[in-house]
């Protein structure tokens, strides 16, 4: 028996016999050609395009979501790219390349920009760009992969990749659990993993290694684990831990309709955080009460980036699907730092995560934050959208994209496109400048949105993603929990709502704290939120404010973190496995 540690992507247990599915090397011929041959090795490739295109509009005629159908989408966009296909017309044209042999090189060079972004996101994105590539490689070699819609049998499915056009024709009730060598929890393939609940252990190195097709696996989803071969005995306690986690999920389900109300009748508000379409339906299925946070900044990170038309169908598919559930809030373009837009200068700093990004981006290129702030007003005449701006470090920034939002307004007025007169317009806060400036921002806003994964690293000075120091980022150090009072307070003395979407607000061990500190709203992971709502509804607000006002006092991140989790303990019979 082997215990193999991985990356948690997408919750449950599935227990079953191994489908071991490798993807084969394929040997892509180097062969120089003659001047002659090019336009015949171009037409090859448009050839091959044309192909792969009708064979993803083949897939796309399956019984998918519209959420399915967007990352379909996104690969056909991806494959009509004109920079794409004109760099590899480029190669064989000028350096004499066979068509599969340009493909590859230019492939190569995009994935290799992709995979030294800093933000993981972008980095997975690579996947994306690699599964279109390689299928117009094989479409060219005559090399056609065995689908994986073939499968009949309940199975683990373990395997070194999955593309996310493999993922799509996942069929859920023979796919028990997926186990993957790579990958990571915000990779498209974890996205679709979750929206088709289909427990997944990402990142597990050398599975495919150490497991043959028939080979009984247990797949823990929410611990990140996955068991080869167990013993009876280990067997027995993955079984006892999978009834239990049923057991559970039944119980959670129950909550599904329920609002996220304590025992003393303190309610507050419970949102999703998204970024693609495709995780609508995980949204609705969970309970939300809204999208607290809309990345729109995901629209813009494919080739080509996205148009006014691109953006406000994207916002207006949000906000019709939520109309009956709850607001929407878009935040509004998020790039530079740690995420680039391909082919746009300008984002090679040396510290860019404090350099040209978010409003600061906006600011400089009105022309990008302009189109996206009308699509966004458009859009808010078929539902409720809130807007919301982030990486705001003060009342001047604030000013000047309030300035830029209120001339798209009187564009929009002009040439009478409607939109929401009322439409409320909120700010992250996640620099300590603003944290410490809350009182005065709260004048100018409707709404707080505490961002708490850059709040952390910037109140204490870690890069969050250096494994040196990784054991500084720390959400319960005392500097870091105080910021957060002071947000809430202020933002309450002034009559506004203060919510939160960052990572701490989804974290089952920080919800009854950031309760008692006067929290209005947590938006999460979609898959967060039952686990939550049932914290919530477990505790009064008395008791948590109590627990919160304990915590004040304390003098360490130690201390904290080991009182809140006694006190979650004795109180959360689930606590250990939420």
């Amino acid at each position: 028996m082997r215990i193999l540690k991985g990356i948690a992507a997408s919750s449950g247990i599935g227990i079953g016999k191994a489908f071991l599915y490798i993807h084969e090397k394929l040997v892509v011929p180097h062969s120089e050609i003659e001047a002659s041959q090019v336009d015949a090795e171009k037409s090859r490739y448009l050839h091959a395009l044309d192909v792969v295109a009708g064979d993803l509009k083949v897939i796309g005629g399956g019984a998918f979501s519209d959420d399915q159908h967007k990352i379909l989408e996104t690969h056909l966009l991806m494959l009509q790219d004109p920079e794409f296909k004109h760099e590899v017309i480029n190669t064989i044209t000028n350096e004499h390349k066979c068509a599969e042999w340009a493909v590859e090189d230019v492939l190569a060079g995009l994935i290799t920009i992709l995979e030294q972004a800093p933000d993981p996101v972008l980095r997975e994105r690579s996947a994306d760009l690699y599964d279109i590539g390689w299928r117009v490689i094989r479409s060219m070699m005559g090399k056609l992969r065995p689908r994986l819609s073939t499968i009949h049998d309940e199975v683990i499915l373990v395997a070194d990749t999955l593309l996310p056009s493999e993922a799509l024709s996942l069929d859920p009730h023979n796919i028990k659990a997926i186990a993957l060598n790579g990958g990571g929890r915000t990779s498209h393939v974890a996205i679709l993993a979750r929206a088709l609940q289909i427990p997944t252990v990402v990142g597990l190195g050398s599975i495919t290694d150490k497991v043959t097709t028939g080979d009984e696996i247990i797949v823990d989803g929410n611990h990140g684990e996955v068991a080869v071969r167990p013993s009876t005995a280990s067997a027995s306690k993955m079984r006892l831990r999978y009834e239990r986690w049923m057991a559970h999920e039944k119980k959670l389900q129950e909550l599904t309709a329920l609002d996220a109300v304590t025992t003393d009748g303190h309610r507050v508000e419970l949102k999703a955080n998204m970024e693609t379409l495709e995780e609508l339906d995980s949204v609705l299925s969970h309970g939300a009460s809204g999208v607290g946070l809309y990345r729109s900044e995901f629209l813009f990170l494919k080739p080509g980036g996205a148009s006014e038309e691109e953006q406000f169908h994207a916002y207006r598919a949000v906000i019709e699907r939520m109309r009956d559930v709850g607001a929407v809030t878009i935040r509004t373009i998020d790039v530079g730092g740690d995420k680039v837009i391909p082919g746009m200068d300008g984002f090679g700093e040396e510290n860019p995560i404090l350099g040209w990004r978010a409003v600061r981006f906006c600011l400089s290129r009105k022309d990008i934050f302009r189109v996206q702030l009308r699509a966004m007003l458009r859009a808010s005449a078929y539902g409720k959208l809130k807007i919301m701006f982030p990486m705001i470090s003060g009342i001047e920034e604030l000013e000047n994209v309030m300035l830029v939002l209120e001339q798209v307004k009187e564009e929009c007025r002009k040439t009478r496109v409607p939109f929401d007169e009322e439409i409320q317009v909120g700010t992250m806060i996640e620099v300590p400048s603003a944290a410490l400036c809350a009182d005065i921002i709260a004048r100018k806003t409707d709404f707080f949105s505490i961002g708490t994964n850059d709040l952390i690293q910037y109140t204490i000075a870690v890069d969050r993603g250096n494994e040196k120091i990784a054991y500084l980022y720390q959400p319960f150090h005392p500097g870091v929990l105080r910021l957060i009072k002071m947000i809430v307070d202020k933002g309450h003395e002034a009559g506004i709502p203060v919510g939160m979407c960052g990572e701490m607000a989804g974290d089952p061990l920080s919800s009854v704290l950031l309760l008692g500190l006067g929290l209005d709203e947590f938006s999460m992971s979609p898959q967060s939120l039952l686990e939550i709502k049932n914290i919530i509804r477990g505790v009064s607000f008395s008791d948590a404010q109590e627990l919160a006002a304990k915590v004040m006092e304390m003098d360490s991140y130690v201390k904290i973190n080991t009182y809140v989790r006694e006190w979650m303990h004795d109180r959360f019979d689930n606590f250990a496995t939420a």
